[in-house]
């Protein structure tokens, strides 16, 4: 009887921790998991390796959010949690490559798969320590704005995006095994994305879009150049 009546109380400790790692809420969490198993089962004899790359995102997006988060906070820009609207919009287009990947067999779906997580990346390192060097401007024009503003890029930002590519390039290269040149393609097409996202910030600002969206345009312009113009394996 015991041992039943505390089965409640260590789920809810299970999740607190596990949202509180993973900065997630409880339908983050499940959304997740719901993109994990996408690319798992959809991604053939990539499985290991595609899901390998995923968690390796999820972890360094997580620890590239909590960096530096007490000063983050007292400004204003430091997200603690975040919900199932972020992880789809981050997750989708990476999950659809894999069935794409599944139905067609075609390697080029692996290339578009890789560069949206890349371009992902490159977004997560831009915004969330961009935002530390406390000079931003608009993508659009130039013009100063206050740090962690839509469509805002800085110095810091700009070269941590690229390097956030390159992260995502260097892994892919263990995992998957391409050439080596692809490592650096990988990192120009993530820093792409990630002004794809930037563009999209603008648009914000004027009350055109979310955040989900500019995170859907950003996987989706990785994805794009990726399938495009794929990897070499």
């Amino acid at each position: 009887m015991k041992s039943k009546s505390k089965e409640p109380e260590i789920t809810e400790k299970t999740r607190e921790i596990t949202s509180r790692a993973l900065l997630l809420d409880t339908p983050g969490i499940i959304a997740s998991l719901l993109i994990g198993g996408t690319v798992i089962f959809f991604s053939g004899q990539y499985a290991i390796p595609n899901f390998i790359l995923l968690l390796l995102f999820l972890l360094i997006s997580v620890a590239a959010t909590k960096y530096r988060h007490q000063e983050k906070r007292k400004k204003g820009l430091y997200e603690h949690e975040r919900g199932w609207k972020n992880v789809l919009s981050n997750g989708s287009i990476p999950g659809l490559c894999c069935i794409g990947y599944f139905y067609t067999g075609d390697i080029v779906w692996i290339s578009a798969y890789l560069c949206s997580l890349a371009a992902a990346m490159a977004d997560k390192f831009g915004s969330e320590l961009g935002v530390l060097s406390g000079k931003s401007r608009s993508i659009v024009g130039f013009k100063s704005v206050r740090p962690g503003t839509s469509g805002a890029v800085s110095i810091l930002g700009t070269f941590l995006s690229f390097v956030a590519a390159l992260i995502m390039g260097v892994i892919g290269y263990f995992t998957l095994g391409f050439h080596p040149f692809s490592i650096l393609y990988i990192g120009v097409v993530g820093f792409l994305g990630s002004l794809a996202d930037s563009i999209a910030g603008v648009f914000e600002e004027m009350g055109i879009g979310t955040k989900s969206s500019s995170n859907i345009i950003c996987t989706l312009a990785g994805a794009a150049i990726g399938y495009y113009f794929p990897i070499i394996f």
